[in-house]
């Protein structure tokens, strides 16, 4: 499943990815952006293990979002 469409979710975990991407996401190809449900989650646990307190809480709050939006669009 695609990432659900917003500008809030896209506008947020971009520049996230962007910003720990050499911390915590440096596995991933130079040009790697998340366009799943599942690969957003997994790039948000990496960054929730690995980044400092900001991104953990940044991370942390992304996830709940989009799995609450996510959750919602497959029951409705």
């Amino acid at each position: 499943m695609g990432i659900p469409e917003g500008p809030e979710i896209r506008a947020a975990l971009g520049p996230l990815v962007e910003r720990y991407r050499d911390r915590c996401l440096w596995f991933f190809r130079e040009d790697f952006a998340p366009v799943t449900v599942e690969q957003a989650l997994l790039v948000l646990d990496q960054i929730e293990r690995h980044g400092d307190r900001e991104g953990f809480v940044e991370a942390r709050r992304l996830r709940q979002w989009l799995q609450r939006v996510s959750s919602a669009s497959s029951a409705g």
